[in-house]
């Protein structure tokens, strides 16, 4: 199971950056003292994402997270009335896909549903 994704974010984004991942089904959880300052957690269902505060954040061009999300359609619908680029892209597995810029310029995957476990 991943645990977290940890993305860099500038520090004056970090807002808009949060309404994002709670827009995709998030909620900001408290960071534990012992690492101080300069982090935001986003957590659901046991998965985090870390935002790293960063004066000069490295956004990868085509590196990503994905996840997937309780209701596809609300969710893009909700990120797109927020102002967010999204974009649905083909279908694998038989399930919706979109790709949406977060406020901060990483690129996130939304998956109506993830794909199912490899069978060896």
């Amino acid at each position: 199971m991943l645990h977290h994704v940890a993305l860099e974010i500038s520090p004056e984004k970090i807002e808009a950056e949060g309404r994002f991942w709670v827009l995709a089904g998030f909620r900001e959880v408290p960071v534990p003292k012992a690492l101080g300052g300069g982090y935001t957690w986003f957590e659901r269902e046991g998965t985090q994402i870390h935002l790293l505060h960063a004066d000069d954040p490295v956004i990868p061009a085509r590196g990503h997270a994905a996840v997937a999300v309780a209701d596809f359609q609300v969710t893009f619908d909700a990120l797109r009335a927020d102002g967010h680029q999204v974009e649905e892209g083909r279908q694998l597995w038989g399930e919706r896909r979109a790709k949406a810029i977060t406020p901060a310029g990483h690129l996130v995957e939304i998956m109506a549903d993830p794909p199912p476990p490899v069978v060896e």
